[in-house]
């Protein structure tokens, strides 16, 4: 009766233990941060109301865009971003993508003669493990390094300052490259470009800030993608739109290994005005683990052993070498490498 008793409560726990393994979900859960520069859609994506907190703001973006609900946020001109996070740590599976961030981004028709351009608004996808184990989003981040991270167009260390505004008015910035602009007020969207429930003089940003991405044609503005790498940057379901933690690096531009991440940095890597589509702005509508039942990988750390894998950047592109062959970031093998 003893060893009965034992078998049933060790089979609890294994479906206990399984059942619970089970129950992650896909979907974003938390939203820690929200401080979206100046844009035709802040303000509005989500709501501003007299008062508001920062706190407030966090709570309006995780009810649109936490748990596959599909609201939509805005993250406006360069450098405004939003931090958030599953509710179990997103693994790196080798050889396969891990996440998406899930945005509005879409193709235009043949018909427009875009050639694959229509509205894509990249945002550039930093990522964090837990190494301190507090839970909080205050480790070291790291990019995942696109398509044109090497580009010589693409600029690292790049740094913005938005005038604080307080009507409808056109948002004057400065960067450190003594090049000065503005974010253009339209008579689409009346509302303070500034975000309002920010009290400071100044926003100040700083990241990597990707080439223009429009083309003026047929009288029309078109915003191409980029191939790979970002969020709102090719639709959602496009594979093409799917990341892989594989494409971390540090600072330096030195590729990093991380067995999981435990938080996302997503921010808008454009500054450009576009006629009278104003401002290009990275929207969000969610994000999703791609394999949220994946089993945590032991031993694979910050740095892997060269035989399991090793990454470098080759010609601005990303080259993952697995056994002594070399793939492409999706998966196809380069023969001439």
């Amino acid at each position: 009766m003893n060893d009965m008793r034992k078998v049933f409560i060790c089979t609890l726990c294994v479906i206990f233990i399984l059942s619970a393994h089970a129950e992650n979900s896909p979907y974003l859960q938390k939203v820690w941060e929200f401080v979206p520069a100046p844009g035709q859609f802040t303000n509005e994506l989500p709501k501003y109301e007299e008062g508001n907190t920062a706190e407030d703001m966090c709570r309006k973006v995780e009810e649109l865009i936490a748990n596959n609900t599909r609201g939509m946020i805005s993250l406006g001109a360069w450098g405004g971003y939003v931090v958030f996070s599953f509710d179990h740590p997103v693994q790196n599976v080798a050889g396969e993508k891990d996440f998406i961030v899930e945005g509005n981004a879409f193709y235009a028709s043949a018909a427009e003669g875009a050639a694959g351009g229509g509205s894509c608004e990249p945002g550039i996808v930093m990522v964090s493990r837990d190494d301190n184990g507090n839970g909080l989003p205050d480790d070291v981040w790291y990019e995942l390094a696109g398509s044109e991270y090497a580009n010589p167009q693409t600029k690292h260390g790049y740094r913005v300052a938005y005038a604080r505004t307080t009507e409808h008015v056109d948002v004057p910035w400065k960067d450190n490259e003594e090049q000065a602009g503005v974010v253009a007020v339209n008579k689409y969207h009346k509302q303070n470009y500034f975000p309002m429930w920010i009290d400071t003089d100044s926003l100040r940003f700083e990241g990597s800030r990707l080439p223009d991405n429009f083309v003026f044609q047929n009288n029309q503005y078109l915003l191409y993608p980029y191939a790979y790498g970002y969020a709102d940057n090719h639709p959602d379901t496009c594979r093409m739109a799917q990341l892989d933690i594989e494409w971390a690096v540090d600072e330096a531009g030195t590729p990093v290994h991380l067995n999981e991440v435990h938080f996302i940095k997503v921010y808008t890597a454009l500054l450009q005005q576009c006629g009278a589509l104003g401002d290009t702005s990275t929207e969000i509508t969610g994000a999703r683990d791609l394999h949220p039942d994946a089993a945590p990988i032991e031993g694979f750390g910050r740095v892997l052993p060269q035989y399991q894998s090793r990454k470098i950047l080759r010609n601005g592109q990303i080259v993952i070498i697995r056994n002594n062959i070399a793939y492409n970031p999706f998966g196809t093998i380069i023969t001439n490498y």
